[in-house]
Protein backbone atom coordinates (compact mmCIF):
# COMPACT_ATOMS: atom_id res chain seq x y z
CA UNK A 1 0.00 0.00 0.00
CA UNK A 2 1.33 3.38 -0.90
CA UNK A 3 -1.21 5.93 0.23
CA UNK A 4 0.01 9.50 0.42
CA UNK A 5 -2.94 10.74 2.45
CA UNK A 6 -5.46 9.33 4.87
CA UNK A 7 -8.79 10.36 3.35
CA UNK A 8 -8.69 10.28 -0.45
CA UNK A 9 -12.10 8.56 -0.03
CA UNK A 10 -14.36 8.07 2.99
CA UNK A 11 -17.15 5.52 3.40
CA UNK A 12 -19.04 4.72 6.61
CA UNK A 13 -20.80 1.45 7.42
CA UNK A 14 -23.54 1.68 10.04
CA UNK A 15 -24.73 -1.63 11.48
CA UNK A 16 -27.52 -1.93 14.05
CA UNK A 17 -26.65 -4.21 16.97
CA UNK A 18 -28.91 -7.29 17.35
CA UNK A 19 -31.49 -5.35 15.36
CA UNK A 20 -34.70 -7.36 15.76
CA UNK A 21 -34.06 -7.95 19.46
CA UNK A 22 -33.15 -4.28 19.96
CA UNK A 23 -36.40 -3.23 18.25
CA UNK A 24 -38.40 -5.36 20.69
CA UNK A 25 -36.57 -3.83 23.64
CA UNK A 26 -37.70 -0.35 22.60
CA UNK A 27 -41.25 -1.36 23.57
CA UNK A 28 -40.26 -3.90 26.22
CA UNK A 29 -37.73 -1.97 28.33
CA UNK A 30 -38.46 -4.35 31.21
CA UNK A 31 -36.47 -7.01 29.32
CA UNK A 32 -33.28 -4.97 28.97
CA UNK A 33 -30.28 -6.83 30.32
CA UNK A 34 -31.99 -10.19 29.84
CA UNK A 35 -31.50 -12.73 27.01
CA UNK A 36 -34.04 -12.33 24.20
CA UNK A 37 -34.64 -14.48 21.11
CA UNK A 38 -36.90 -13.43 18.24
CA UNK A 39 -38.88 -16.24 16.62
CA UNK A 40 -40.30 -16.73 13.16
CA UNK A 41 -43.99 -17.12 12.40
CA UNK A 42 -45.54 -20.01 14.35
CA UNK A 43 -42.48 -19.68 16.64
CA UNK A 44 -40.60 -22.42 14.76
CA UNK A 45 -37.03 -21.10 14.79
CA UNK A 46 -34.79 -18.30 16.02
CA UNK A 47 -34.31 -15.44 13.55
CA UNK A 48 -32.42 -13.08 15.89
CA UNK A 49 -31.01 -12.99 19.40
CA UNK A 50 -29.17 -10.79 21.90
CA UNK A 51 -25.44 -11.18 22.46
CA UNK A 52 -25.81 -13.18 25.68
CA UNK A 53 -27.99 -15.73 23.87
CA UNK A 54 -25.44 -15.86 21.04
CA UNK A 55 -22.61 -16.42 23.52
CA UNK A 56 -24.25 -19.54 24.92
CA UNK A 57 -24.53 -21.10 21.46
CA UNK A 58 -27.96 -20.07 20.13
CA UNK A 59 -27.68 -19.55 16.38
CA UNK A 60 -29.87 -17.89 13.78
CA UNK A 61 -32.10 -20.53 12.18
CA UNK A 62 -31.90 -22.85 15.20
CA UNK A 63 -35.18 -24.68 15.96
CA UNK A 64 -36.85 -23.13 18.98
CA UNK A 65 -36.89 -26.38 20.95
CA UNK A 66 -33.08 -26.59 20.72
CA UNK A 67 -32.70 -22.94 21.74
CA UNK A 68 -34.91 -23.46 24.80
CA UNK A 69 -32.77 -26.41 25.86
CA UNK A 70 -29.68 -24.20 25.78
CA UNK A 71 -31.28 -21.22 27.51
CA UNK A 72 -34.70 -22.02 29.03
CA UNK A 73 -34.77 -18.75 30.98
CA UNK A 74 -34.47 -16.59 27.83
CA UNK A 75 -37.46 -14.59 26.59
CA UNK A 76 -38.75 -15.94 23.27
CA UNK A 77 -40.77 -13.32 21.36
CA UNK A 78 -42.68 -13.59 18.09
CA UNK A 79 -41.28 -11.45 15.26
CA UNK A 80 -43.07 -8.31 14.10
CA UNK A 81 -41.50 -7.33 10.80
CA UNK A 82 -43.73 -4.33 10.14
CA UNK A 83 -42.53 -2.80 13.38
CA UNK A 84 -38.89 -3.54 12.53
CA UNK A 85 -39.43 -1.86 9.17
CA UNK A 86 -40.69 1.25 10.94
CA UNK A 87 -37.62 1.35 13.20
CA UNK A 88 -35.39 0.88 10.15
CA UNK A 89 -36.99 3.83 8.35
CA UNK A 90 -36.43 6.02 11.40
CA UNK A 91 -32.78 4.97 11.63
CA UNK A 92 -32.12 5.74 7.96
CA UNK A 93 -33.89 9.09 8.21
CA UNK A 94 -31.33 10.04 10.89
CA UNK A 95 -28.41 8.91 8.71
CA UNK A 96 -29.65 11.18 5.91
CA UNK A 97 -29.11 14.17 8.18
CA UNK A 98 -25.39 13.50 7.98
CA UNK A 99 -25.08 12.80 4.24
CA UNK A 100 -27.46 12.85 1.28
CA UNK A 101 -25.81 9.78 -0.26
CA UNK A 102 -27.01 6.65 1.55
CA UNK A 103 -27.20 3.03 0.44
CA UNK A 104 -29.75 1.00 2.42
CA UNK A 105 -27.83 -2.26 2.22
CA UNK A 106 -30.31 -4.20 4.38
CA UNK A 107 -33.00 -3.53 6.97
CA UNK A 108 -30.37 -3.01 9.69
CA UNK A 109 -27.25 -1.73 7.91
CA UNK A 110 -26.24 0.89 5.40
CA UNK A 111 -23.31 2.66 3.76
CA UNK A 112 -22.84 6.43 3.89
CA UNK A 113 -20.71 8.57 1.56
CA UNK A 114 -18.70 10.67 4.01
CA UNK A 115 -16.65 12.67 1.49
CA UNK A 116 -16.78 16.38 2.38
CA UNK A 117 -18.86 15.73 5.50
CA UNK A 118 -16.16 16.70 8.00
CA UNK A 119 -16.11 20.34 6.89
CA UNK A 120 -19.90 20.54 6.90
CA UNK A 121 -20.12 19.27 10.50
CA UNK A 122 -16.78 20.76 11.62
CA UNK A 123 -15.90 17.46 13.32
CA UNK A 124 -13.48 14.59 12.83
CA UNK A 125 -14.79 11.34 11.38
CA UNK A 126 -14.66 9.83 14.86
CA UNK A 127 -16.67 12.74 16.20
CA UNK A 128 -19.28 12.26 13.47
CA UNK A 129 -19.42 8.49 14.08
CA UNK A 130 -19.93 8.98 17.81
CA UNK A 131 -22.58 11.62 17.12
CA UNK A 132 -24.46 9.22 14.83
CA UNK A 133 -24.44 6.53 17.52
CA UNK A 134 -25.74 8.89 20.20
CA UNK A 135 -28.45 10.35 17.97
CA UNK A 136 -29.79 6.96 16.88
CA UNK A 137 -29.90 5.76 20.48
CA UNK A 138 -31.52 8.94 21.80
CA UNK A 139 -34.20 9.13 19.12
CA UNK A 140 -34.82 5.48 18.24
CA UNK A 141 -33.72 3.56 21.32
CA UNK A 142 -31.35 1.12 19.57
CA UNK A 143 -27.55 1.04 19.38
CA UNK A 144 -25.49 0.97 16.20
CA UNK A 145 -21.82 0.32 15.47
CA UNK A 146 -19.98 2.54 12.98
CA UNK A 147 -16.91 1.84 10.84
CA UNK A 148 -15.32 4.49 8.61
CA UNK A 149 -12.53 3.84 6.12
CA UNK A 150 -11.58 4.38 2.49
CA UNK A 151 -13.61 1.52 0.93
CA UNK A 152 -16.86 -0.35 1.51
CA UNK A 153 -15.18 -3.61 2.54
CA UNK A 154 -12.82 -1.89 4.98
CA UNK A 155 -15.63 0.11 6.58
CA UNK A 156 -17.79 -3.03 6.92
CA UNK A 157 -14.98 -4.92 8.65
CA UNK A 158 -14.29 -1.87 10.84
CA UNK A 159 -17.88 -1.69 12.08
CA UNK A 160 -17.51 -5.23 13.49
CA UNK A 161 -14.45 -4.39 15.55
CA UNK A 162 -16.09 -2.60 18.48
CA UNK A 163 -19.55 -4.12 18.70
CA UNK A 164 -21.87 -3.30 20.27
CA UNK A 165 -22.24 0.49 20.17
CA UNK A 166 -18.69 1.32 19.07
CA UNK A 167 -16.85 3.41 16.48
CA UNK A 168 -13.80 2.29 14.50
CA UNK A 169 -11.99 4.70 12.18
CA UNK A 170 -9.37 3.38 9.73
CA UNK A 171 -7.60 6.11 7.70
CA UNK A 172 -5.41 5.21 4.74
CA UNK A 173 -2.11 5.07 6.60
CA UNK A 174 -3.53 2.71 9.25
CA UNK A 175 -4.99 0.11 6.88
CA UNK A 176 -1.99 -2.24 6.93
CA UNK A 177 -1.75 -2.39 10.75
CA UNK A 178 -5.51 -2.82 11.02
CA UNK A 179 -5.56 -5.78 8.64
CA UNK A 180 -2.89 -7.61 10.64
CA UNK A 181 -5.53 -8.19 13.33
CA UNK A 182 -8.30 -9.36 10.97
CA UNK A 183 -8.57 -13.16 10.43
CA UNK A 184 -8.95 -14.05 6.76
CA UNK A 185 -12.33 -15.68 7.55
CA UNK A 186 -13.68 -12.28 8.66
CA UNK A 187 -13.30 -10.82 5.16
CA UNK A 188 -16.78 -10.44 3.59
CA UNK A 189 -17.04 -12.90 0.72
CA UNK A 190 -14.57 -15.41 2.18
CA UNK A 191 -16.87 -18.27 3.14
CA UNK A 192 -16.09 -21.68 4.58
CA UNK A 193 -14.52 -23.33 1.52
CA UNK A 194 -12.53 -20.24 0.55
CA UNK A 195 -11.36 -19.87 4.15
CA UNK A 196 -10.01 -23.43 4.10
CA UNK A 197 -8.24 -22.75 0.80
CA UNK A 198 -6.61 -19.62 2.25
CA UNK A 199 -5.37 -21.51 5.30
CA UNK A 200 -3.84 -24.24 3.12
CA UNK A 201 -1.89 -21.49 1.39
CA UNK A 202 -0.87 -19.99 4.77
CA UNK A 203 -2.97 -16.89 4.25
CA UNK A 204 -4.06 -16.42 7.86
CA UNK A 205 -5.01 -12.73 8.01
CA UNK A 206 -6.44 -10.02 5.80
CA UNK A 207 -2.94 -8.52 5.76
CA UNK A 208 -1.59 -11.78 4.32
CA UNK A 209 -4.34 -11.65 1.71
CA UNK A 210 -3.42 -8.12 0.60
CA UNK A 211 0.26 -9.06 0.34
CA UNK A 212 -0.41 -12.08 -1.87
CA UNK A 213 0.38 -11.28 -5.54
CA UNK A 214 -2.78 -10.19 -7.35
CA UNK A 215 -2.17 -12.73 -10.12
CA UNK A 216 -2.30 -15.54 -7.57
CA UNK A 217 -5.52 -14.19 -6.02
CA UNK A 218 -7.05 -14.00 -9.50
CA UNK A 219 -6.06 -17.61 -10.21
CA UNK A 220 -7.58 -18.85 -6.93
CA UNK A 221 -10.72 -16.72 -6.59
CA UNK A 222 -11.29 -14.95 -9.90
CA UNK A 223 -12.94 -11.52 -10.09
CA UNK A 224 -14.43 -11.80 -6.59
CA UNK A 225 -10.94 -12.20 -5.13
CA UNK A 226 -9.49 -9.41 -7.27
CA UNK A 227 -12.19 -6.98 -6.13
CA UNK A 228 -11.65 -7.93 -2.48
CA UNK A 229 -7.87 -7.56 -2.87
CA UNK A 230 -8.28 -4.02 -4.23
CA UNK A 231 -10.84 -2.97 -1.63
CA UNK A 232 -8.67 -4.31 1.21
CA UNK A 233 -5.67 -2.50 -0.23
CA UNK A 234 -7.67 0.72 0.02
CA UNK A 235 -8.54 1.00 -3.66
CA UNK A 236 -12.32 1.63 -3.99
CA UNK A 237 -14.06 -0.80 -6.35
CA UNK A 238 -17.66 -0.93 -5.13
CA UNK A 239 -19.67 2.26 -5.49
CA UNK A 240 -22.69 3.03 -3.35
CA UNK A 241 -26.00 1.97 -4.89
CA UNK A 242 -28.06 5.06 -4.13
CA UNK A 243 -30.99 3.93 -6.29
CA UNK A 244 -30.70 0.17 -6.73
CA UNK A 245 -32.78 -1.32 -9.56
CA UNK A 246 -35.85 -3.33 -8.68
CA UNK A 247 -34.82 -6.98 -8.33
CA UNK A 248 -36.49 -9.60 -10.50
CA UNK A 249 -36.69 -11.98 -7.57
CA UNK A 250 -35.80 -12.38 -3.90
CA UNK A 251 -34.49 -15.81 -2.96
CA UNK A 252 -33.24 -17.29 0.30
CA UNK A 253 -31.77 -20.77 0.10
CA UNK A 254 -29.26 -22.81 2.09
CA UNK A 255 -28.00 -26.28 2.87
CA UNK A 256 -29.71 -28.10 5.74
CA UNK A 257 -26.31 -28.78 7.25
CA UNK A 258 -26.73 -32.52 6.80
CA UNK A 259 -28.82 -34.94 4.77
CA UNK A 260 -32.09 -35.57 6.62
CA UNK A 261 -35.66 -36.76 6.23
CA UNK A 262 -36.84 -35.00 9.42
CA UNK A 263 -39.89 -33.04 8.27
CA UNK A 264 -40.05 -30.83 11.34
CA UNK A 265 -36.41 -29.82 11.00
CA UNK A 266 -36.75 -29.06 7.29
CA UNK A 267 -39.90 -27.08 8.02
CA UNK A 268 -38.01 -24.82 10.45
CA UNK A 269 -35.46 -24.07 7.73
CA UNK A 270 -38.25 -23.28 5.27
CA UNK A 271 -39.84 -20.94 7.82
CA UNK A 272 -36.51 -19.20 8.39
CA UNK A 273 -36.06 -18.63 4.65
CA UNK A 274 -39.62 -17.29 4.46
CA UNK A 275 -38.80 -14.85 7.24
CA UNK A 276 -35.78 -13.55 5.36
CA UNK A 277 -37.66 -13.22 2.06
CA UNK A 278 -40.51 -11.26 3.63
CA UNK A 279 -38.08 -9.03 5.55
CA UNK A 280 -36.40 -8.12 2.28
CA UNK A 281 -39.75 -7.46 0.58
CA UNK A 282 -40.80 -5.10 3.38
CA UNK A 283 -37.41 -3.40 3.50
CA UNK A 284 -37.45 -2.67 -0.24
CA UNK A 285 -41.13 -1.70 -0.30
CA UNK A 286 -42.08 -4.53 -2.66
CA UNK A 287 -44.82 -7.13 -3.00
CA UNK A 288 -44.66 -10.54 -4.68
CA UNK A 289 -47.25 -12.27 -6.84
CA UNK A 290 -45.51 -15.64 -7.16
CA UNK A 291 -44.10 -17.70 -4.29
CA UNK A 292 -41.91 -20.73 -4.95
CA UNK A 293 -40.54 -23.42 -2.65
CA UNK A 294 -37.94 -26.02 -3.57
CA UNK A 295 -36.29 -28.99 -1.86
CA UNK A 296 -32.96 -30.47 -2.97
CA UNK A 297 -32.73 -34.23 -2.56
CA UNK A 298 -29.73 -36.23 -1.40
CA UNK A 299 -29.09 -37.01 -5.06
CA UNK A 300 -28.89 -33.22 -5.75
CA UNK A 301 -32.08 -33.41 -7.81
CA UNK A 302 -34.44 -30.54 -7.02
CA UNK A 303 -38.22 -30.59 -6.71
CA UNK A 304 -40.39 -27.55 -6.27
CA UNK A 305 -43.67 -25.78 -6.83
CA UNK A 306 -44.78 -22.19 -7.33
CA UNK A 307 -48.12 -20.55 -6.62
CA UNK A 308 -49.47 -17.27 -7.99
CA UNK A 309 -51.17 -15.10 -5.37
CA UNK A 310 -52.55 -11.61 -4.99
CA UNK A 311 -49.56 -9.25 -4.67
CA UNK A 312 -48.50 -9.04 -1.01
CA UNK A 313 -45.65 -8.80 1.45
CA UNK A 314 -47.79 -9.85 4.41
CA UNK A 315 -45.87 -12.38 6.47
CA UNK A 316 -48.79 -14.53 7.61
CA UNK A 317 -50.16 -14.86 4.07
CA UNK A 318 -46.83 -15.74 2.47
CA UNK A 319 -45.89 -18.13 5.25
CA UNK A 320 -49.26 -19.86 4.89
CA UNK A 321 -48.71 -20.30 1.15
CA UNK A 322 -45.18 -21.59 1.71
CA UNK A 323 -46.34 -24.15 4.27
CA UNK A 324 -48.99 -25.39 1.85
CA UNK A 325 -46.45 -25.84 -0.95
CA UNK A 326 -43.97 -27.52 1.41
CA UNK A 327 -46.55 -30.03 2.63
CA UNK A 328 -47.47 -30.78 -0.99
CA UNK A 329 -43.95 -31.47 -2.27
CA UNK A 330 -42.44 -33.12 0.83
CA UNK A 331 -42.30 -36.93 0.77
CA UNK A 332 -41.88 -39.02 3.93
CA UNK A 333 -38.77 -41.17 3.99
CA UNK A 334 -36.99 -39.17 1.28
CA UNK A 335 -33.71 -37.54 2.32
CA UNK A 336 -33.04 -33.87 1.58
CA UNK A 337 -29.91 -31.72 1.73
CA UNK A 338 -31.10 -28.15 0.99
CA UNK A 339 -34.21 -26.00 0.63
CA UNK A 340 -35.27 -22.52 -0.34
CA UNK A 341 -38.03 -19.95 -0.80
CA UNK A 342 -38.25 -17.54 -3.75
CA UNK A 343 -40.50 -14.53 -4.35
CA UNK A 344 -41.00 -13.35 -7.95
CA UNK A 345 -43.29 -11.07 -10.01
CA UNK A 346 -42.26 -8.18 -7.79
CA UNK A 347 -43.83 -4.74 -7.83
CA UNK A 348 -43.88 -1.65 -5.57
CA UNK A 349 -46.05 -1.86 -2.46
CA UNK A 350 -48.72 0.80 -2.93
CA UNK A 351 -49.84 0.42 0.71
CA UNK A 352 -46.33 0.90 2.07
CA UNK A 353 -46.92 4.40 3.37
CA UNK A 354 -49.25 3.47 6.22
CA UNK A 355 -47.92 0.71 8.42
CA UNK A 356 -50.99 0.91 10.64
CA UNK A 357 -53.54 0.42 7.90
CA UNK A 358 -55.39 -2.85 7.53
CA UNK A 359 -53.09 -4.98 5.35
CA UNK A 360 -55.80 -6.14 2.96
CA UNK A 361 -58.76 -4.58 1.24
CA UNK A 362 -61.95 -6.59 0.91
CA UNK A 363 -61.30 -7.19 -2.79
CA UNK A 364 -57.91 -8.65 -2.00
CA UNK A 365 -59.42 -10.88 0.65
CA UNK A 366 -61.79 -12.22 -2.00
CA UNK A 367 -58.91 -12.72 -4.43
CA UNK A 368 -56.92 -14.56 -1.79
CA UNK A 369 -59.90 -16.79 -1.05
CA UNK A 370 -60.14 -17.63 -4.74
CA UNK A 371 -56.43 -18.47 -4.85
CA UNK A 372 -56.79 -20.72 -1.82
CA UNK A 373 -59.73 -22.50 -3.42
CA UNK A 374 -57.76 -22.96 -6.65
CA UNK A 375 -54.81 -24.41 -4.75
CA UNK A 376 -57.02 -26.73 -2.72
CA UNK A 377 -58.75 -27.89 -5.90
CA UNK A 378 -55.42 -28.55 -7.56
CA UNK A 379 -53.45 -30.07 -4.68
CA UNK A 380 -56.13 -31.54 -2.46
CA UNK A 381 -58.72 -30.38 0.03
CA UNK A 382 -57.37 -28.43 3.01
CA UNK A 383 -53.83 -28.10 1.70
CA UNK A 384 -54.33 -24.41 2.56
CA UNK A 385 -56.58 -23.25 5.36
CA UNK A 386 -57.19 -19.95 7.13
CA UNK A 387 -54.68 -19.52 9.95
CA UNK A 388 -57.41 -19.24 12.56
CA UNK A 389 -58.70 -22.67 11.61
CA UNK A 390 -55.49 -24.32 12.77
CA UNK A 391 -55.68 -23.43 16.42
CA UNK A 392 -57.25 -20.87 18.67
CA UNK A 393 -54.84 -18.32 20.09
CA UNK A 394 -55.13 -15.21 22.12
CA UNK A 395 -54.68 -12.30 19.72
CA UNK A 396 -51.27 -10.65 20.02
CA UNK A 397 -51.05 -6.87 20.12
CA UNK A 398 -48.42 -5.94 17.55
CA UNK A 399 -48.36 -2.15 17.92
CA UNK A 400 -48.50 -0.23 21.15
CA UNK A 401 -48.00 3.47 21.72
CA UNK A 402 -45.48 4.93 22.08
CA UNK A 403 -43.76 3.19 19.20
CA UNK A 404 -40.49 5.01 19.80
CA UNK A 405 -39.08 5.88 23.19
CA UNK A 406 -37.03 9.07 23.25
CA UNK A 407 -34.40 9.28 25.95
Amino acid sequence: MNHTRNWYNAIAHIDADCFYASCELTRRPDLKGQPVCILSSQDACVVAKTYDAKAIGIKTGMPVWDAKKLMPHAHFLSADFRYYGLISKKMFSILRRYSPNIEEYSIDEGFVDMNGIRSMWDKSYRGIADDIRRTVYDEVGITVSVGISTTRILSKIASEMNKPNGSTIIPGRRIANFLREVPVGDIPGIGGSRKQLMKKLRIQTAFDFTNTPLERIDMMLGKVGVDLWNELNGNPVFELELEPPMPKSIARTASLGSVTHNKQLISTHITYHTTRVVTELVRKGLTASVISVFLRLKSFESIGQNVRITATNDYSRINHIVKGIFNHIFRDGVKYRACGVVATSLQPDVQQGDLFAAPLQTSKQLALTKVMNDINTRFGNQVLRPANSLKKETPKVKFQYPLLIAK
